[in-house]
């Protein structure tokens, strides 16, 4: 299946039948990276997706970057300087984002399992903690007096909707993912006992949806449902993430979501959103969106085998650098990724074949029954949507591979 048949828009040039990354061909930029296979970025294609963002978003809604998408440490820095927030998942994340030069004001913390070592460092560095449980509530309230710092807390809300069409439902039903919504007066009255610095509230529903109208009833829902927590609020909302759950185009038959209509329900909501919170900025939380179609997986073909009739790309990479492209991270039905091969992206022979890796399993299959442009040993196999979700997913230490390098260009 070729790019065109897989209904895949390349966001990259091709020149000379060669993919361009960063403005540099595959090959010469393998040399560069010294090894295969390697993840690569490019900083183009970010910046390009943040600018369609904010095209199409209020100025006021603030814009930040989840950097469980991708937390590679250059990758986190550029992003800073494009976006007004980092969004973290641990105390490793939490040290790459403040590395980054990102404002600690603007750094938020989530996560349902947060250790006392981690919320300790949070409240030392300043920023804000979403509060997943009245467990950790309590934990704050005696970090924050051994420290002597005060502990900026919002709560992580779990609803009573999910998001529709999503790819991960992260909210709903019974949830490890924050306080159901019907609990969560009474933890802002303990948080406003306890003297914790309330600031707002955390709502995130889902992700990879890639229905504009599903993310529109959610915000909206999300909205309704801050308003009416915070008149049991100890405080002014300072603060009102409503998550994200933009989801990107993977496999044939799925269109780019459509952003017209969340940015026009984004501006009504901004609207309302000064008189019924007036202190409030609201924050949209995004990950896979802003970096998933700007990096590629590269890997080189070492084996050219027929088993039986059908051909067999054996490459130096496979499900252990990119779980999800193997299909073992939530499919049900396995789907081919866009793959092409990159040094030779149409070439003049074409075939069927599939994808495999090094690893002893049926199941390191990268591209299954892909027409693709003949290929031999040492031609570079590239997997395109591979900027999220890509290398820290992935089971690096099965079977003691060597790990993949990473590249931003």
């Amino acid at each position: 299946m070729s790019a065109h048949e897989h209904a895949f828009a390349c966001p990259f040039p091709v020149i000379d039948d060669c993919l361009q990354v960063g403005g540099v061909p595959l090959t010469r930029l393998t040399e560069r990276v010294g090894r295969t296979p390697f993840y690569a970025y490019d900083r183009r294609l970010i910046s390009e997706r943040v600018a369609l963002l904010r095209r199409h978003l209020p100025e006021t809604v603030r814009l930040h970057y989840a950097i469980k998408a991708n937390p590679m440490p250059a990758l986190v820095s550029y992003m800073a300087g494009l976006v007004d927030g980092l969004d973290v998942a641990s105390a490793g994340e939490l040290r790459v984002a403040l590395d980054s030069g990102m404002a600690p004001a603007e750094i938020s913390f989530a996560g349902p399992g947060k250790r006392e070592e981690e919320l300790r460092q949070a409240i030392a560095a300043g920023i804000l903690v979403n509060v997943e449980s009245f467990r950790e509530a309590r934990v704050l309230v005696r970090l924050s007096e051994e420290l002597g710092l005060p502990a900026r807390v919002a709560v992580r809300v779990n609803p009573d909707f999910e998001l529709k069409s999503s790819g991960a439902k992260m909210s709903g039903g019974p949830k490890p993912f924050g306080v159901d919504a019907e609990k969560v007066p009474a933890l802002l009255h303990e948080i406003g006992a306890l003297g914790l610095a309330f600031e707002g509230f955390h709502i995130f529903a889902g992700s990879q949806s890639l229905r504009a109208e599903a993310i529109v009833e959610t915000q909206v829902k999300a909205y309704e449902l801050a308003v009416r927590l915070a008149r049991e609020a100890p405080g002014p909302v300072k603060v009102l993430n409503i998550g994200g759950g933009f989801g990107i185009p993977y496999f044939p038959g799925e269109q780019p979501l459509e952003l017209v209509p969340i940015g026009r329900n984004l501006a009504a909501l901004a609207e309302r959103l000064r008189r019924d919170l007036p202190a409030a900025r609201l924050v949209l939380e995004l990950g896979r969106y802003l970096v998933g179609e700007a990096g590629i997986y590269v890997c080189r073909v070492i084996d050219r085998k027929e088993s039986r009739g059908h051909v067999f790309l054996v490459t130096d990479g496979g499900l252990h650098h990119h779980l999800s492209a193997s299909g073992n991270f939530g499919q049900v039905i396995r789907k081919n990724y866009p793959v092409v091969v990159g040094n030779r992206v149409r070439g003049t022979r074409r075939e069927t074949v599939s994808v495999v890796g090094p690893l002893c399993t049926p199941l390191d299959l990268l591209a299954d029954r892909m027409e693709l442009a003949e290929a031999h040993p040492g031609d570079l196999i590239v997997i395109f949507q591979s900027g999220a979700y890509g290398l820290t997913a992935s089971p690096t230490a099965f079977l003691s591979h060597p790990a993949p390098g990473e590249v931003l260009v």
